[in-house]
């Protein structure tokens, strides 16, 4: 409790704590592969909004001055991104007057950015691409190095370079660690494309809530004068945060946490996160009223669901690698088979039901053009014990029992009311060519997103 007054901005006060934040993000930028002979910059914000927004920032401040350098306009700015992406994503873009251009996502492509659809809306006026490792809907990592060819290929034939900044607010603390990695490819600064990428702390990094990381590759990455030169309680230093004053508590804890349970640790954390999330899994799909959006506890390379015969479990000793990669998230809906069984049960029903028992398991659409499948969303963190799995799969059972013996006019008091602010407010996911038919383009003011 003596750390909960520290403030970041006092680094003459606090010297220690200071170089505890440097070390932070010296271990973060190796764990993301920092390559050898870059001098990787960096620093604590007070959450993965504020480090998203300085890394799309930085992102179209290279532009503008790349484009006046050549004596090219400079007016018309746009970003790439999935509409699966955080609401974070689309207030940069509004914050800072770029358009957003918002892609569609399909089952096609895993409820992800769409490689094929990046390439079809770059142009010389794109500041860069959010890459979201791991998407809040289904916890799916998006293809960073698929998408990164496809730039490689665009600057061969344009001489445009479009940089990537990977959004990696859940997964920047989760692919490191675990067996499965990214699945194979490759999505941190290993890949040259890759010039900044940001994370929660107080998601998987284990930290209590209010502080994010923000990394460049390199020093040149980050422009300098969005770098402040400070002369403050008598000493010099540099800021490049939207905020100033910022708890110094957190900075304290995640270095801890670093030291503390060091690679071996947190891969212990994040494995049995894993494990736990698989197994919620692959009971709902085993009751046969469920079926899961999320894949990360089938085989690799395998995304369809086999119905309830499937053997559920296979060889002892299995570890994340055995299975698709993503985050420790479980997003599942009715089954065809329960739906056409039970045409009177609306899902939403099961999310009321639950919090009854205490349980928040929000019910929402999937992203704009997927949105006719509403999904269950449940994120298994390192405090899910089995016990509290066991309890969680048998109430949710228990509720959806309790649903179809009921009388339909006595679940209508939990039916959703015919539609919901999240669908009258879509920003919903269009080509740059058909912008103009989104429902709720961003000039309307209003966005639809999930945290």
């Amino acid at each position: 409790m003596e750390n909960i007054s520290k403030n970041m901005s006092d680094a003459d006060e606090y010297p220690a704590m200071m170089d505890m934040h440097a070390r932070c993000v010296s271990i973060i930028a190796h764990l993301w592969g920092v390559q050898k002979g870059e001098k990787a910059i960096g620093t604590a914000t007070t959450g993965s909004s504020e480090a998203i927004h300085l890394g799309g920032l930085a992102m179209k401040r290279r532009w503008q001055e790349k484009r006046q350098a050549a004596g090219k306009d400079s007016s018309k700015p746009n970003i790439i991104m999935g509409a699966n992406a955080q609401v974070a994503l689309e207030k940069f873009a509004r914050y800072f007057e770029v358009e957003a251009r918002i892609l569609p996502v399909s089952k096609k492509s895993n409820y992800r950015l769409d490689p094929e659809l990046v390439k079809e809306n770059i142009d010389e006026n794109t500041i860069g691409i959010f890459v979201i490792l791991g998407s809040t809907y289904t916890g799916h990592y998006e293809p960073v190095e698929e998408i990164s060819k496809i730039l490689d290929e665009y600057e061969k034939k344009t001489g445009v370079d479009i940089p990537i900044h990977v959004d990696a607010a859940s997964g920047g603390f989760i692919a490191p660690f675990t067996h499965a990695k990214a699945g194979g490819p490759k999505w941190n600064f290993e890949l040259p494309r890759v010039k900044s990428i940001n994370t929660s702390g107080h998601k998987f990094g284990l930290v209590y809530a209010g502080v994010g990381w923000i990394i460049w590759r390199d020093e040149a990455m980050l422009p300098k004068h969005l770098v402040f030169e400070l002369h403050y309680l008598g000493g010099t230093e540099e800021s490049y945060t939207l905020n100033f004053s910022r708890p110094g508590a957190q900075i304290i804890c995640q270095y801890f946490n670093l030291i503390h349970l060091g690679f071996n640790g947190f891969r212990d954390i994040m494995e049995n996160c894993m494990i736990n999330a698989r197994l919620l899994s692959k009971a709902l799909e085993a009751s046969g009223w469920y079926v899961c959006v999320s894949d990360i506890h089938r085989k690799k390379g395998e995304h369809e669901f086999k119905g309830v015969e499937h053997p559920v479990f296979s060889k002892d000793n299995e570890t994340s690698a055995d299975y698709n990669a993503g985050l420790p998230v479980v997003a599942f809906c009715f089954s065809d088979a329960f739906k056409k069984d039970y045409p009177a049960l609306k899902q939403q029903s099961v999310s009321t039901l639950l919090r009854a028992k205490q349980y928040i398991i929000p019910n929402y659409p999937l992203p704009p053009n997927e949105d006719v499948t509403e999904i269950l969303r449940v994120v298994v963190r390192e405090s899910m014990s089995l016990d509290l799995l066991d309890r969680l799969v048998s109430d949710i059972f228990a509720v959806t029992q309790t649903m179809m013996e009921c009388d339909p006019i006595d679940l209508q008091a939990f039916a959703p009311r015919n539609g919901t602010i999240e669908k009258n407010h879509s920003s919903a996911g269009h080509n740059v060519e058909n912008k103009h038919k989104a429902e709720r383009p961003m000039e309307d003011g209003i966005h639809r997103s999930v945290c």
